[in-house]
């Protein structure tokens, strides 16, 4: 009878059923699926207080001399290959996404809703004016000059599809670091029951970061399903040109200045990860400015300009361009800037044609700026 280790001159085969068995007599029955009525396990006396099987196995410990066991000489799991070592594998629940991009300005923009699918205001271009006359002069009205601007909705959307096996195979995992922030619905972070509502909440945050982006890099004239973002809205109107110069602090009271005499009061700035350092090192170095950060009244720290028009917090976005000569700083006067929703992000299915479960998000909106004058920027910034 083979047997691996040490083996006493005295070894026989009862000691080896004794190892596996204990004190079980044989043709005993042990495991019973069909219910049948065998005999009960009879239970030695000296073995009353360990278990037939407990003695069994402090017998073997006595019997025999155990081989050294180190995890050096074993074969790993890795990857998606089987391995035959004898260590499982440990499966960390949390999923990080390392392509992840935050998206702050989708969360501090109004969002208005919309009941067309293109969205229309009004605004006043020109005044008559008033004027100042004798006692009793002739009255003459002055006309007052309207005109109508439109932007047209654009549609959003992220397909995803999960197969049978894998919505089966997958187990539940708290998906900690997968909270889609700002969705409607409820996709925060909770236990998904199978990889359809994992893929579900990573096809929610592609939906956040396309309209990060196209909010500020948009261009409906580069791609016409595009909405124009801040920087096509803007253009040149307002603006400081550096001509791949620094950035200076007076660059920035300049571009205040020239919102607030068309009539604007920004109140908010969004800039590349670069000219917020820029600024963080300008204000930092400046004698007297104690606190170039502060917290803001949307719950977290950030730059704040002290400005002409009052304090204007700064928000840095990822996906504005850190490239030399390309950095650039919008100053937005929030009363005039807002998303045109037609209907905001939602869930459908799209049809089952195979062992698999199709679905989309969708979104209906545009960035609309009524009044661009009443913001303004610093662009062309150097390293």
């Amino acid at each position: 009878m083979a047997q691996t280790g040490n083996i006493e001159s005295g070894f026989a085969p009862a000691t080896a059923y004794e190892q596996s068995f204990g004190k079980m007599a044989n043709n005993t029955c042990y495991q019973n699926p069909y219910g049948l009525d065998y005999k009960s396990l009879a239970v030695d006396e000296r073995d009353k207080e360990k278990g037939a099987l407990g003695s069994a196995y402090m017998k073997g410990l006595e019997k025999f001399e155990m081989k050294a066991h180190s995890i050096g000489g074993l074969t790993a799991n890795t990857g998606n290959a089987v391995g035959v070592s004898t260590i499982p594998v440990y499966l960390d629940p949390r999923i990080v996404d390392v392509t992840r991009k935050w998206t702050p300005f989708v969360e501090l923009v109004p969002r208005v809703t919309c009941t067309s699918n293109v969205y229309t205001w009004n605004k006043i271009t020109a005044k008559g004016g008033a004027v100042a006359l004798a006692e009793d002069a002739a009255l003459t009205e002055t006309n007052t000059t309207y005109a109508r601007s439109a932007t047209p909705i654009k549609y959003l959307y992220a397909v995803g599809r999960v197969t049978g096996p894998a919505i089966a195979a997958q187990p539940s995992f708290v998906l900690e670091g997968m909270t889609a922030t700002g969705a409607t619905g409820a996709f925060g972070a909770q236990a998904a029951s199978n990889a359809k509502q994992q893929e579900v909440l990573v096809k929610t945050r592609e939906i956040r970061e396309l309209q990060e982006e196209l909010m500020i890099t948009g261009d409906a004239t580069t791609n016409p399903e595009e909405y124009d973002g801040v920087i096509e809205l803007m253009s040149s109107t307002n603006t400081v040109d550096k001509n791949t110069s620094a950035l200076g602090l007076a660059d920035i009271d300049t571009a205040i200045k020239n919102a607030f005499d068309d009539g604007g009061r920004p109140n908010l700035a969004i800039c590349s990860s670069g000219v917020y350092t820029d600024l963080l090192g300008l204000l930092t170095a400046k004698i007297g400015y104690m606190q170039p950060t502060q917290q803001v009244f949307w719950g977290f720290t950030t730059i704040v300009l002290h400005t002409m028009v009052g304090d204007v917090p700064v928000i840095p976005s990822m996906f504005m361009s850190n490239v030399s000569g390309s950095k650039a700083i919008y100053f937005l006067d929030m009363s005039v800037v807002h998303m045109a929703v037609l209907q905001d992000l939602t869930y459908f299915d799209l049809a089952r044609t195979n062992d698999s479960e199709k679905f989309a998000l969708k979104c209906y909106e545009a960035l609309i700026i009524r009044n661009t004058a009443f913001c303004s920027s610093i662009t062309e910034i150097s390293a």
